[in-house]
């Protein structure tokens, strides 16, 4: 049996659940009063500045001739789909409590662990569809049961 826990991804995993948590709280203060999508271009523009100072700090900005056309496309096409998400997740936070809004969000786990599946050949496990339907579960007891 794979024990997961003891895999190197998990710690960065975590903490980036924890500040993930914390995007839904900022983004609903920040969004009172704000125009939805002025606020996540300004998000986008700390993100920017944020990634490429992380990028020019380790040096990796020398691989950038490196990338191959595939990946260059499908890093832009990322962008697009995050530029989205991003763009209607604060529209959420703004029209809704974060309490709600935050776990539809989280239904993206369902989605990309079929999008694994159908578009990259990942195999569903039983544990991996018992949690796609915990989550779901999990989701809409929260918006529906009081």
């Amino acid at each position: 049996m794979n024990n997961n826990l003891s895999q190197s991804w998990i710690p960065p995993a975590i903490i980036s659940a924890v500040f993930a948590g914390a995007i839904a709280i900022f983004g609903k203060i920040g969004v009172d009063m704000v125009n939805s999508n002025l606020a996540t271009a300004l998000r986008m523009v700390v993100i920017l500045v944020i990634a490429w100072g992380v990028v020019w700090i380790q040096g990796s900005f020398r691989e950038i001739s490196s990338i191959s056309f595939r990946s260059f496309i499908f890093i832009i096409l990322s962008g697009i789909v995050t530029a989205l998400s991003w763009l209607f997740y604060f529209r959420a936070l703004q029209l809704g409590d974060a309490s709600k809004v935050v776990p539809v969000g989280k239904l993206s786990m369902v989605f990309a662990i079929f999008f694994a599946m159908i578009f990259l050949g990942e195999k569903l496990t039983f544990g991996t569809l018992l949690g796609a339907i915990l989550i779901t579960a999990g989701t809409f007891s929260l918006l529906f049961l009081k």
